[in-house]
């Protein structure tokens, strides 16, 4: 995206692989949650996890230890101009789908289209950018990007995923199925059990094995992922055994709960993987098209009833960190830091829309002394109540002009989301606030989600060290309207909007710095969110059966390099 590619053009494996790993066996993963479709690519259903990087290949793949930069897959080589005013892609002769037939310009065109026309709103909102694709050769795509104004959408067409034309119905692609999506990566789906379990098997003739970018990489024979339901069962499953790597994401339960067997005996591993990328932004997330949430002094109040520190020591043995920025982590964040000119220079046409102390890097969300009372920020969020026309009488905070109390729902589908939503409750209804916690399963919640009918989620937007196009899918106004987008609070504001199209018109890292840092600052303005936590770290758990590379990459641990350990 910006600068040159670390590796150059004969390089041979991953940095972050190991090119003589060993290969066969079964890895079993362990998904919390349910699906009820194989097709990632349209909004209906709830689709099952990675079909989309084991199944279904692109004409570019990433290199994970750099912030945005691809390098061939079904793609051999990519020409562009100064301008990136179009992008021709040519195929690699070797590439095929997994029933033998040859990759062609025909499927990528088809897959610009399919996906355009009718897949998910992020496919639709990027490749829609795009004036012109047609077969430029008999292995070649030449993309017309003229007007775009986007340097990044290269690299997205890149990343776009490419689907057999052959091998599917346009007029049913949008129809939830079981039916597994033929592709050319190197598992295909060998086995289902409708909201239980997906297996991958890998292809023994899949064609780019051996490319550079694989080596190292997509090691086990089999790959299953079993579902639960309730989180207590997905780790109970763990320490039995019956599946092989763990993500753990609540602290009490990695300080306290990993004294099983299994560890004691040296049969499993506790491990803390470095990852470099931004720590994205985990909130509690308002929904502005709700009128309760319109008034921006209503959701500062309500960020100042958040008990962070008591939160943090009571439920997480203070190993989080408070989240403080939308690109937390990472120099895209504004947090700490004062605008710089070109910063300014990019906010002045929006005078009054940033707040003097986040302009000047001094703000942050509210501390308290961890008691549990929190008076400061009871007395902060009574002002602001009290400005916005909301009073206490006796012990409901009512609108002072119409009596309606202040009253809210905390939609939630996991144990974990619960729990918190329960204590934010409790110092809710200190100010006088009848919020209620309702728990629904899965589906309904991404039903729910999907069609922006909540009043408040728990939800956690992940950031590169090169955001771009996604960003007008998580906040941009178009999509605020745009049912399956990720604009989840509803934004609508044309300078956030300005400074994303900054973003993807950058040519060099300060200037894309400064347009990010200042999309940040609108952001944290609008109090669109009530900013959670984050793990300093990755904290991963894997029976020692399973082994990785001794280097972990910049986006932290990969599993398509990991491998069996002892095969029979």
């Amino acid at each position: 995206m910006h600068g040159e590619p670390a590796w150059g053009a004969n390089f041979s494996s991953p940095t972050y692989a190991n090119p003589t790993a060993r290969k066969g066996g079964q890895l079993v993963q362990g998904v919390l949650g349910t699906f009820d479709s194989l097709n990632p690519f349209i909004i209906k259903g709830l689709p099952a996890a990675n079909i989309r990087s084991y199944v279904i290949e692109s004409l570019l793949a990433r290199g994970y230890d750099e912030p945005f930069t691809l390098y061939g897959l079904l793609a051999d080589s990519v020409a562009t101009d100064a301008a990136r005013s179009f992008v021709t892609f040519t195929i690699n002769p070797a590439a095929r789908f997994a029933d033998g037939k040859p990759v062609t310009p025909a499927d990528v065109i088809f897959s610009w289209e399919l996906l355009r026309d009718r897949g998910r709103p992020n496919y639709r909102t990027y490749y829609i950018k795009v004036t012109k694709a047609e077969a430029s050769g008999p292995r070649s795509v030449r993309f017309e990007l003229t007007g775009a104004d986007d340097r990044e959408l290269p690299l997205i067409i890149g990343l776009m995923p490419v689907l057999a034309k052959h091998a599917i119905n346009p007029g049913t692609f949008e129809d939830t199925t079981f039916e597994p999506i033929l592709g050319s990566g190197p598992y295909s789906v060998s086995a289902v059990k409708p909201g239980e379990s997906v297996t991958f098997k890998r292809d023994p003739n899949y064609w780019g094995r051996d490319l550079p970018i694989n080596r190292g990489l997509w090691n086990f024979d089999q790959i299953k992922f079993d579902y639960y339901r309730d989180g207590n069962t997905h780790f109970e499953a763990f320490k039995k055994g019956n599946y092989d790597v763990r993500m753990e994401t609540d602290p009490g339960r990695w300080q306290t709960a990993y004294d099983f067997p299994g560890l004691r005996e040296g049969n499993v591993i506790k491990e803390e993987f470095p990852y470099g990328l931004p720590k994205g932004m985990h909130g509690l997330v308002f929904n502005t098209r709700r009128p309760i949430f319109a008034d921006i002094r209503v959701r500062e109040a309500i960020l100042h009833l958040f008990d962070f520190e008591w939160i943090n020591h009571t439920y997480f043995f203070s190993l989080y960190k408070r989240t403080a920025s939308y690109f937390d982590g990472c120099d895209l964040s504004a947090h700490g830091v004062a605008a710089n000119a070109r910063e300014r220079e990019l906010l002045t046409p929006y005078p009054g829309l940033v707040r003097a102390d986040i302009m000047d890097g001094k703000w942050a969300p509210p501390v308290t002394d961890g008691s549990g009372s929190n008076r400061a920020g009871l007395r902060r969020a009574f002002a602001l109540f009290a400005e916005a026309g909301y009073e206490l009488k006796g012990t409901e905070l009512v609108h002072r002009v119409t009596g309606r109390p202040f009253a809210f729902e905390i939609l939630t589908t996991a144990r974990d989301q619960e729990r918190l939503a329960l204590a934010f409750v409790r110092s809710l209804k200190r100010a006088g606030i009848n919020a209620q916690v309702r728990s629904i399963d899965a589906t309904q919640f991404e039903r729910r989600r999907i069609g922006f009918d909540f009043d408040m989620i728990d939800y956690r937007w992940e950031q590169s060290l090169s955001p771009g196009n996604e960003q007008y899918f998580y906040w941009g106004s178009a999509a605020a309207d745009q049912q399956g987008s990720r604009n989840y609070m509803g934004v609508k504001s044309p300078a956030v909007d300005a400074m994303i199209a900054e973003m993807l018109s950058a040519t060099g890292r300060e200037n894309f710095v400064a347009a990010t840092r200042a999309l940040d600052r609108i952001l944290l303005s609008g109090f669109y969110v009530v900013p959670l936590y984050f793990p300093p770290q990755q904290w991963v758990a894997r029976w020692k059966r399973i082994e990785h590379p001794t280097t972990t990459s910049l986006f932290g641990y990969l599993p398509e390099t990991w491998w069996q350990r002892d095969i029979k």
